[in-house]
């Protein structure tokens, strides 16, 4: 069986390669540590929207719509700004169309590679990212913390454990999220209209034309319901919707059937992710993201209890931890 893990290159960037049996994964750490390419090799499976060598220029400004890009804070805080625990914060606001800032600001940054190894059950690679006093983000998110990233490849698929810590003195939000794009059709010889997915969603939250949460739910639609339960194309609409997660089974989870070959893709991403964004990118086809996050967009401003935001402190010295993890199984 073949087995390894290696720095090397990917269209002229520096990258960790992985190989377990069936699988291997390729990571971009100087672009936010980007886990840009998942795939099951035997079978020709490309899970993950990878940029190809003509698209390299293209995912260098548009880093959150390939691979499994980090999301610190995740998606959208209103003109930059939020109030928590009595400091007052304000981000860069870089969407000039609704004149908020948008996914954070690790997604685009060097991490650095602090571990690799293998065994026999798995071969793996660990990336940190650390935010001191003297780090450029201090000026508006001013707490030390550091983030880890651990994904390994085993028999079982792709395993992603995520820390976050709070190395500083005082109190800290953890808001995290990620925007996962996922290939469809992954499998060569088919096409989108032959896969169906399932999300453990449970009411789309409403969305201002700045795409912020009013603080209103809503029902599901029919075909929402479907995407809840027995399945529908991730490209039934043009999606960019905001929903809280109801595990299933005590599962939290994306399944994306492929009809033809009858295989499914699952992603587990852990029961502390407590929303999703889903997003498809007008419905064009090729990719689409379903984004587990830990908190509700804007979660600071919105006017609804803490208990329903998702928002989460650290105190200094505690650690924040989930696991997520895509694997295939026979449908």
């Amino acid at each position: 069986m073949s087995q390894f893990v290696q720095e090397g290159s990917y269209n002229g960037e520096n990258a960790v390669l992985m190989r377990f049996g069936d699988y291997e994964a390729t990571i971009l750490p100087e672009w936010g540590g980007n886990l840009i390419a998942f795939n099951d090799v035997r079978r020709a499976y490309r899970f993950i929207r990878t940029p190809s060598s003509e698209e390299m220029d293209r995912f260098k400004s548009q880093p959150t719509a390939y691979g499994i890009p980090v999301l610190f804070p995740p998606n959208r805080y209103e003109d930059g700004q939020f109030k928590a625990n009595g400091i007052c914060y304000q981000l860069p606001v870089n969407e000039p169309r609704t004149g908020n800032h948008l996914h954070g600001f690790l997604y685009n940054r060097p991490w650095q590679v602090v571990h690799m190894g293998q065994n026999a059950a798995e071969v793996f690679v660990e990336l940190v990212h650390v935010i001191d006093a003297e780090d450029d983000i201090y000026a508006y998110f001013p707490h030390e913390f550091q983030i880890t990233i651990r994904y390994s490849l085993s028999a079982e698929g792709l395993c992603q454990k995520t820390t976050v810590k709070n190395t500083g003195s005082i109190q800290m939000p953890c808001m995290l999220g990620f925007h996962t794009a996922i290939h469809v059709p992954f499998a060569p010889n088919s096409s989108i209209k032959d896969y169906r997915c399932i999300i453990t969603i449970d009411k789309r939250l409403e969305l201002s034309k700045r795409m912020l949460p009013t603080g209103k739910a809503l029902p599901l639609s029919r075909k929402e319901v479907m995407m809840k339960t027995t399945g529908i194309s991730p490209f039934f609409k043009p999606m960019d919707d905001h929903y809280t997660s109801a595990p299933q089974q005590n599962r939290n989870f994306m399944m994306l059937t492929d009809l033809r070959e009858g295989v499914t893709l699952v992603y587990d991403v852990g029961l502390k992710y407590k929303y999703w964004m889903i997003w498809n990118d007008e419905a064009k086809g090729g990719f689409f993201c379903p984004e587990p996050q830990t908190n509700m967009v804007n979660a600071p401003n919105v006017n609804t209890p803490m208990a329903k935001r998702g928002l989460y402190f650290l105190d200094p010295g505690e650690t924040w931890s989930e696991t997520s993890k895509m694997y295939t199984k026979q449908v």
